[in-house]
């Protein structure tokens, strides 16, 4: 074979172990048998008459030609995918798309999971599956890798070199609110007005690597408002071990007014001003799907159906972000 032949299935297979650095977790990922990815990956290095990969009963690790191909395949398979999607769906006639992998954030009710329900809707015959990666600096590192297709959140909150290789689109301006433990002194309210939580100790994800542009959106709230931010917690996984951490250390957590309802614990809306977040939709530039398509379709009814781009008057949005999350 001509390396100017190669097929673009075995440098996705490539790819997807250069990355995952394991042929099984690569092999799943691209819902084929290893046998079948191990086959390709000799393929292609027969093709490219080199050595792409140092095999042990241990590891795996990429050779210098393994190194040198890495972003040549990564150009070619970004175009692959800009054609497919200028013509078509980018399958063969009759067969239906991958699986488009969707990160929420969370397990739970709020605007990512609104957009993926109507999405469902709108292209029935695309499987949309729902991943859960709880912070969206962790989340766009994995789409910008391939091992997701989707994901919401702050994205201009990202650090700018995390955040080169992804597309957004906006999708809402996310009211923000406050949970607070049923015995706390504000947790009687209907609402919290950002000066009432002068003086607390309010927890943002502070610590925590995969939700570094969720904390940098909280320092920027607090700065000047007498609100201190709570210390680095242990990272919790799931709703219960969140409810859990959050009652033992007995802070309020900032949050959108989507948010988990959790069990003894009371969520309330921000006003005085209104604080925003502005939620998008990020994935890989040159990347489509008709799964993906389906959101954007999704996102833009439910904005204009909802007004969900359309901030109250007086709202408070965070400063174009020129730095690093968190920093400056």
């Amino acid at each position: 074979m001509n390396p100017r032949d190669v097929e673009p299935r075995l440098l996705r297979g490539f790819v997807a172990v250069a990355e995952e650095l394991h042929f099984t977790r690569a092999a799943a990922r691209l819902y084929v048998a290893q046998q079948a990815l191990s086959r390709d990956v000799r393929r292609l290095e027969q093709a490219l008459a080199a050595n792409l990969f140092v095999r042990t009963t241990r590891a795996v690790e990429l050779t210098s030609d393994g190194h040198r191909l890495l972003p040549l395949a990564r150009r070619v398979l970004a175009a692959h995918e800009e054609l497919a999607g200028a013509f078509g769906a980018g399958t063969a006639a009759g067969a239906a798309p991958r699986p488009l992998l969707v990160d929420l954030n969370t397990d739970g009710p709020g605007t990512a999971r609104t957009v993926l329900e109507r999405a469902r809707e709108l292209a029935p015959d695309c499987e949309l599956m729902a991943r859960f990666e709880s912070g969206l600096t962790h989340a766009a590192a994995e789409v910008a890798a391939g091992r997701l297709d989707v994901a919401f959140g702050y994205a201009d909150g990202l650090d700018p070199v995390l955040r080169a290789p992804l597309a957004q689109r906006p999708v809402r301006y996310e009211p923000l609110a406050v949970l607070l433990p049923e015995g706390h002194a504000l947790a009687a309210r209907e609402s919290v007005p950002l000066d009432a939580l002068a003086g607390e100790t309010v927890y943002a994800g502070a610590g925590n690597p995969r939700t570094l542009e969720w904390t940098g959106l909280a320092r920027e709230l607090f700065s000047g408002r007498g609100i201190l931010m709570a210390p680095p917690a242990p990272v919790a996984m799931g709703k219960e071990e969140f409810r859990r951490v959050m009652v033992k250390t007995g802070n309020p957590v900032l949050a959108t007014v989507g948010f988990l309802d959790m069990p003894g614990c009371v969520k309330l809306p921000l006003t005085d001003p209104v604080p925003l977040s502005p939620l998008s939709m990020v994935w890989r530039k040159g990347f489509a799907h008709p799964g993906l398509d389906a959101l954007h379709a999704a996102a833009a009814a439910l904005a204009a159906e909802r007004g969900w781009l359309a901030p109250p008057p007086g709202s408070w949005l965070p400063a174009p972000l020129t730095h690093g999350p968190g920093g400056g």
